[in-house]
């Protein structure tokens, strides 16, 4: 027979062998996987070579093989895009110190869980006191509150002691504060008292994540502060688990078990974090030059809405579905659950988004979903169903905002980050007081929750303006276009645009 021709067994070997390649190749095991690719590799040239001598004889058996190799490129497309994944995994690890940013995570986390607490427990509190929703709203919004005001000046103490040290301090203070909810908290009065010291875990927000992000470097800044920024995931473990053992043990012990679990990220921040290298002492002066800047007020107003509406629809959640659904108590923080769960979830993809395509562009799509869904809400009261769902698209698109705005902040302020981000957060969480308060007093003498929702997206679109028209000189001066990183500061400017500000201010 002559050598140009193929034998029957010799194509039917040929056959089964890419046959057999291509179906390891699609396998899911990463070590037959590889061995696949390696194998059919090493032997592509003669394949192919051989393959098309079969093409003139093979006839039927040839259309088998042209239906399974076309999956090799495809394939291998996937294997590669797994590889970039994993590489750009490893070299954002590699580029800062995880275990701090871990530690921040997980300080967060619990932090907010604690801030949350009265919230969780509304519809059991309520019936304790006989609150009126007014009441209800102002006891929910006091931790709220409180925790704005407190954040500027624990964001200032860190940027004297350290924000590892700062952070222990904080959580030392917030297991006295729930030992006292355990024994004294009695009456109303001292709820409202309880809410104060509540807010103590609400300040932790800048320093948590200027101490997460501190060691990455600005292209990677909006995914550190994602994931430490994600530790808002706190309100998933206050509303999940708060309700049961309220059920089950009481709702002031729970205070004393919540205690307990701070002591966690207490050791791992002790064991595990490690002060950035971009602190720096600065004058009283430099410290507050954020509050009496433009852009301070237009970051801080559109927190506002971002957060301030994630914090006040956390807290108020579990009371709206348990009035307006007459779910049990335990449904309500379960539902509340898988709409937080949602925002917390997304904030790493909001500033993983926007280091690419810009904190400006995100905000703007933002906006503009939590003020439709917030309307349709308020519409949706008569299903469970609907209303869950719009809540967790809304919680998407907030906790996505949270991340974007906070990829902004340290590209205006890369010196004052810690500082900055207390500011904006202190008058964001403010906004997180507005809602539960407007939700309360719509009802109370509306009949109604709707016109809370209405006026919380009225707010938004009102930011969402404003906005669109300062972004024109962020883009000019400290942003590229969309609000992304710049790769080369601009001829002429500063590399510290806030301090730069002030210094001419001085002058």
């Amino acid at each position: 027979m002559p050598q140009g021709r193929a034998q029957p067994p010799r194509k039917a070997a040929i056959l089964g062998r890419l046959a057999i390649g291509a179906s390891k190749l699609r396998a899911h095991d990463t070590g037959r996987t590889a061995w696949a690719l390696a194998w059919m590799l090493l032997h592509c040239s003669r394949v192919q070579r051989r393959t098309q001598t079969v093409h003139r004889t093979a006839g039927p058996a040839h259309d088998a093989v042209r239906n399974t190799v076309p999956a090799l490129p495809t394939a291998c497309k996937a294997v590669g895009s797994s590889r970039l994944v994993m590489s750009g995994s490893t070299t954002f690890l590699k580029s800062g110190h995880w275990p701090t940013l871990l530690a921040s995570f997980l300080y967060f986390d619990f932090c907010f869980a604690i801030w949350v607490l009265n919230g969780a427990m509304g519809p059991f509190i309520r019936e304790s006191f006989q609150l009126t929703p007014a009441q209800q709203g102002f006891m929910i919004s006091v931790p709220i509150l409180a925790g704005a005001l407190m954040r500027f000046p624990l964001g200032v103490l860190a940027q004297y002691i350290g924000r590892k040290n700062a952070a222990m301090v904080e959580m030392g203070l917030i297991v006295l504060a729930l030992i006292y909810g355990y024994f004294f908290v009695d009456s109303y009065d001292r709820v409202l008292a309880m809410g104060v010291l509540l807010g103590i875990a609400g300040a932790s927000f800048g320093v948590a994540l200027s101490l997460g992000s501190g060691w990455y470097p600005p292209r990677y800044k909006g995914l550190a502060m994602g994931i430490a920024g994600a530790g808002n995931s706190g309100t998933v473990l206050a509303v999940l688990f708060a309700p049961p053992l309220a059920t089950h043990l009481g709702w002031q012990t729970v205070y004393g078990l919540a205690a307990l679990t701070m002591l966690l990220p207490m050791a791992v921040m002790w064991w595990a974090a490690k002060e950035p290298p971009d602190r720096e002492h600065q004058t009283l002066r430099e410290h507050v030059s954020c509050l009496f800047e433009k852009d301070g007020w237009a970051f801080s107003l559109i927190y506002i809405v971002t957060f301030g509406g994630f914090i006040g629809l956390s807290s108020f959640l579990p009371t709206y579905f348990y009035d307006q659904f007459k779910v049990t108590k335990v449904e309500a923080g379960q539902l509340t659950m898988l709409a937080t769960l949602m925002g917390s979830a997304v904030r790493v993809v909001g500033g993983y988004v926007s280091d690419r395509v810009g904190g400006v562009t995100t905000l703007t799509g933002v906006l503009l979903i939590v003020s439709l869904t917030l309307v349709l809400c308020g519409l949706a009261g008569g299903s469970v169903v609907l209303t869950t769902l719009l809540f967790m698209l809304c919680f998407a698109a907030l906790g996505a905002g949270n991340g974007a705005l906070f990829q902004l902040v340290p590209l205006r302020w890369p010196l004052t980050t810690a500082v900055a981000g207390s500011m904006i957060g202190e008058i964001g969480a403010l906004g997180g007081g507005f809602l539960p308060n407007a939700m309360g007093l719509s009802k109370q003498y509306a009949g109604t929750y709707l016109w809370g929702f209405v006026a919380f997206a009225v707010l938004a679109l009102g930011m969402l303006m404003m906005l669109r028209i300062v972004q024109i000189r962020w883009t000019r001066t400290w942003a590229e276009r969309g609000g992304r990183a710049r790769v080369t500061p601009v001829e002429g400017a500063p590399q510290d645009y806030g301090r730069a500000s002030l210094h001419g201010a001085a002058k």
